[in-house]
């Protein structure tokens, strides 16, 4: 919650967690627990982002223009600009890492009115968006990826006689795009046969994408391993390179 309920004085919850981060704390010097260690750094950084989200959610600083430009207090596109306003002034705030979902891209049926009503909730604010990092020179050392975890088959798929076509799954090729954060901008990369059935050209591994991605964020993907079941994991697994026509 951003507010706190009724009879909760900011001053009597900060107090609150003061208590309890003594008591962690104690807890923590007799154990050496460093999982109590993260539930403190965890309850600090959860009041944090609390005490300050009234003051990122607030709009009414925003001018006018902009708030028509994301489709603010429009609609279908209302939600979705709102989310994209904030990530916006969240990057502006500092924060590192910001993920916007949309779902209801699932079209087994009906993909002729469940796409272009998807389009038309998403295609205004993420221009607006892009336009928006761009004019407050943010758009540079920003990465934004629009992506999903699969493509649609080129085929349609019917369930029922009685109702209109979707399109099934389709993992053999899909598309995302990519802007900011040091993208060269203005490509296609990769192509698909002329039913978008499989890749024809320059396939691009999801291991590559990953590690190109993570290198941008300073990351360096060979080093990020972790431990599960008595084994050593990596994102990339034993792949990953780096896309270089992708980025400068």
């Amino acid at each position: 919650y951003l507010a706190n309920p009724p009879g909760v004085t900011p001053p009597t919850q900060r107090a609150r967690l003061a208590a309890i981060r003594k008591l962690n704390e104690q807890r923590y010097h007799d154990t050496g627990d460093l999982e109590i260690a993260s539930r403190i750094q965890s309850y600090e950084l959860a009041y944090r982002m609390q005490t300050s989200g009234p003051e990122l959610t607030d709009f009414s600083g925003e001018q006018q223009q902009t708030l028509d430009s994301y489709g603010v207090g429009k609609e279908p596109t209302h939600p979705y600009a709102t989310n994209c306003l904030l990530a916006r002034r969240m990057v502006e705030r500092g924060v590192r890492f910001v993920m916007l979902v949309h779902a209801s891209w699932d079209d087994h049926q009906e993909i002729d009115k469940r796409l272009a009503k998807n389009c038309a909730i998403t295609d205004q604010p993420i221009g607006a968006l892009l336009n928006d990092l761009k004019q407050r020179g943010l758009l540079d050392e920003t990465l934004v990826v629009w992506a999903g975890e699969f493509g649609r088959t080129p085929m349609g798929q019917l369930e029922r006689i009685d109702e209109p076509f979707g399109r099934d799954h389709h993992p053999n090729c899909f598309t995302i795009w990519a802007a900011g954060g040091g993208v060269n901008g203005g490509q296609v990369i990769g192509k698909t046969d002329e039913i978008g059935l499989n890749i024809a050209e320059d396939p691009i591994h999801i291991h590559d994408l990953q590690a190109t991605l993570l290198r941008q964020l300073g990351l360096e993907h060979t080093r990020l391993i972790y431990r599960h079941m008595g084994r050593d994991f990596r994102l990339t697994d034993v792949g990953g390179n780096i896309i270089e026509k992708m980025v400068s």
